[in-house]
């Protein structure tokens, strides 16, 4: 019996792999490899200078093409999705995409795999296009039990499609500080940066509103004032791999004047140093607002060894278990309850190597991309062919 035939369309938005990819692309650089050992993967994207429009990656084919606009980029993918003839078409975070594949090879089945509700809301896409996408498909996999309330809300008569699977980590990249190489990386990495005796409390992501920077900067000044080794690093930029600003991004960093010493700015960096700068802090810190799906950056400073102080919202708080791998803070009460909860962190070395331990092993034990690749495969082994 061969293999099932498996082609994996992502936006075209970044090129892949890409340094300076989105969750989306990262999902599927991370995921297909491992499910590629099972099935027969091609992956679809966008073409860059750097990239053959044809080639292997990590062992899966991935073909190419100019992402000019959306319907040219369509076309172009569904002509050499004709020709691969998969059993399975997924479609990575863009419910119009497709209905314009479909339209162009109607045999084979369709899944939608959600990353974010960006693109199911009403100014995303029409509702009738929406529930004709949703029509079309036979599963819809999406990233947390947050979003699988969300689009069963915007769409109940499909809800019976919808499909959980956590996107997971690289834990061997993201090494943890508790070990002799972590430990020993971790301390060149202080010392470089010139963080010996620094508590340094980390952001990792863009700089945008639903983000929360505003939110960290705001209660600094009176967490330097209790606790004066305190160090707000805050890593990212408005746009992934861009260092343009917008009005929000000088905001903030107007804000940060008032509190030169103990907030510094780090320009977008690429993906390949995300782990150092997770590696060399105390605590991690993820501000986000209600719409926050997943939020990749958590089991990423979770692998280090990080506890995370972050918002109850959206599936962050499937990840983080309050008072345990760190804590969770009210969205409404954001400002004074991650002050607190950070200065019980940064006052208590013994608490927050302990809650640091067992978020590694949560890690290991719910969210690396082996977790993701074998409950794929699982939902896979539901379809027959």
């Amino acid at each position: 019996m061969r293999s099932p035939k498996i082609a994996f369309v992502t936006p075209g938005t970044f090129p892949l792999p890409s340094p300076n990819s989105s969750s989306v692309e990262r999902v599927v650089e991370k995921l297909v490899p491992l499910v590629g050992t099972s099935v027969q993967a091609r992956i679809y994207g966008r073409s860059s200078r750097n990239l053959p429009r044809l080639g292997s990656f990590n062992g899966v084919m991935c073909e190419r093409f100019p992402a000019v606009n959306r319907g040219h980029y369509a076309q172009q993918v569904g002509q050499s999705i004709r020709r691969f003839k998969p059993d399975i078409t997924e479609v990575e975070n863009r419910p119009a995409l497709v209905l314009k594949l479909k339209r162009l090879r109607p045999s084979g089945r369709y899944w939608l795999h959600l990353h974010s509700s960006t693109f199911i809301g009403q100014k995303a896409i029409r509702p009738s296009v929406l529930f004709r996408s949703f029509q079309t498909v036979d599963k819809i996999l999406v990233n947390s039990e947050y979003l699988r309330e969300v689009v069963a809300a915007r769409a109940p008569a499909y809800a019976h499609k919808l499909r959980v699977i956590y996107p997971g980590v690289d834990t061997e990249r993201f090494q943890s500080q508790f070990t002799l190489n972590g430990a020993f990386h971790r301390n060149q990495l202080r010392t470089a940066r010139g963080w010996n005796g620094r508590s340094v409390i980390l952001f990792m992501g863009r700089l945008i509103p639903m983000k929360g920077v505003h939110h960290l900067l705001r209660m600094m000044p009176e967490l330097v004032r209790q606790h004066p080794s305190a160090l707000l690093v805050i890593v990212g930029g408005a746009f992934y791999g861009s260092t343009r600003q917008t009005s929000y991004v000088r905001e903030l960093h107007r804000m940060g004047k008032h509190l030169r010493g103990h907030v510094q700015f780090i320009p977008y960096v690429p993906y390949s140093e995300v782990p150092d700068w997770f590696l060399s802090a105390d605590v991690a810190v993820v501000p986000s607002g209600n719409r926050e799906a997943f939020g990749l950056v958590n089991v990423e400073a979770m692998s280090c060894g990080l506890p995370v102080v972050a918002t109850r919202a959206g599936g962050i708080k499937e990840i983080i278990e309050d008072g345990v791998t760190g804590f969770l803070v009210e969205p409404s009460e954001v400002e004074q309850q991650m002050r607190d909860r950070l200065l019980t962190l940064l006052r208590n070395d013994h608490l927050r190597m302990a809650m640091g331990v067992r978020s590694r092993d949560r890690v290991e034990q719910h969210f690396t991309w082996r977790h993701s690749a074998a409950r794929w495969l699982e939902l896979l082994n539901e379809s027959e062919f």
